[in-house]
Order: C-alpha cells, then sequence, then structure tokens
C-alpha cells in the first residue's frame, strides 16, 4: 500500500468532536462514575483525549479483541486481553476507533451486557455506514462516513500511522 493520504479530519476538527462527545457524555451520567472500555490498539488516543474532556469519576479498563483468532472466544470475538475489572452494576462506555461491519463490535458489546453492567453505551470516533453487515448503532458518534480506508489518530494499516494527529484517508485502497 502507498502513502497516498490524503487529509479526512484535522486536529482541529477532531478536537472539536471530542469537545462535543464529552458534552453529551457529562449530561447523559452528571456526576456517576463511568468505566471507559478502551478497545486497544485503534481507540487508545481516542480514548485518552476523551476521558480528560469528560473529566467526570471515571476509570480506565482496555480489552483486545479479534475476529476468529486465538483467545476466550465469544460468538465471533476472540478476547486476546480481558478487562481486569469487574463491571457489573457500572456504567460503561465501549470507546471504539470505528464501527465498521458492526460484527466485532456486537459480539463485544453482546459478551459485555453478560456482566451486567448498570448501562452499556457505544462511544465511536468514526462510523463508517457503508460497511455495516449487522445492525448496530454508536450512542456517541465523532464523525459519519460513507467509506474509505483511514489512519490516523491511532488508527493503523499495518501497526504504521498511528502517530498521525490527523486522520486521513487512503486513496485507492479498499
Amino acid at each position: 500500500m502507498s502513502d497516498n493520504l490524503k487529509i479526512l479530519f484535522a486536529q482541529d476538527d477532531i478536537d472539536q468532536a471530542i469537545l462535543r462527545l464529552a458534552g453529551s457524555i457529562r449530561r447523559d451520567f452528571g456526576q456517576e462514575e463511568i468505566v471507559f472500555v478502551c478497545v486497544l490498539k485503534g481507540s487508545f488516543v481516542f480514548t485518552a483525549d476523551l476521558i480528560r474532556e469528560v473529566a467526570t469519576p471515571s476509570v480506565v479498563d482496555f480489552i483486545r479483541i479479534s475476529s476468529y483468532r486465538n483467545g476466550m472466544i465469544h460468538g465471533n470475538v476472540a478476547i486476546t486481553k480481558d478487562l481486569e475489572m469487574d463491571i457489573e452494576g457500572k456504567n460503561v462506555i465501549i470507546v471504539e476507533d470505528i464501527i465498521d461491519s458492526g460484527i466485532t463490535l456486537t459480539s463485544l458489546r453482546d459478551m459485555l451486557l453478560t456482566r451486567k453492567p448498570k448501562a452499556l453505551k457505544i462511544c465511536a470516533l468514526i462510523d463508517k455506514k457503508a460497511r455495516r453487515e449487522v445492525q448496530i448503532e454508536g450512542d456517541y458518534i465523532g464523525f459519519s462516513i460513507e467509506d474509505g480506508f483511514v489512519v490516523g489518530y491511532g488508527i493503523d494499516y499495518a501497526e504504521k500511522y498511528r502517530n498521525l494527529r490527523d486522520i486521513f484517508v487512503i486513496e485507492g485502497a479498499k
């Protein structure tokens, strides 16, 4: 894949989206504690910026999932790094970089619901609706796009581009 990158969302756009998302989360949860579940690896940058703006009592835990790999399998998802904390009775927000087909996120949501959280919401930086294969919607969405292979701001291609401050589309990529 060539480095044919075209800027899609500049850092200022991302910052504004995070401020909007954080405001919505604060309105929904007030001063109640929130457990942010950061889906590794793509959402770590987004999660860090988001929790600083939400600024309510919160904790962060990390989960790493993949489709059809070794690990704890639940539906279509293999958990390669599970949560360290018990989420029963807690307000939980899954923080995802992209909602794409929705298959993996649906399996993750369903698995976390079996752990009996008080509330379970989904916050995604990007919602890519054209690729959706199952019906799932985020509760908090930064940007909606039709399609495109995106990188930057924590999102990678073959572990490259995570360090970029802006979000780019790789032109010509499928």
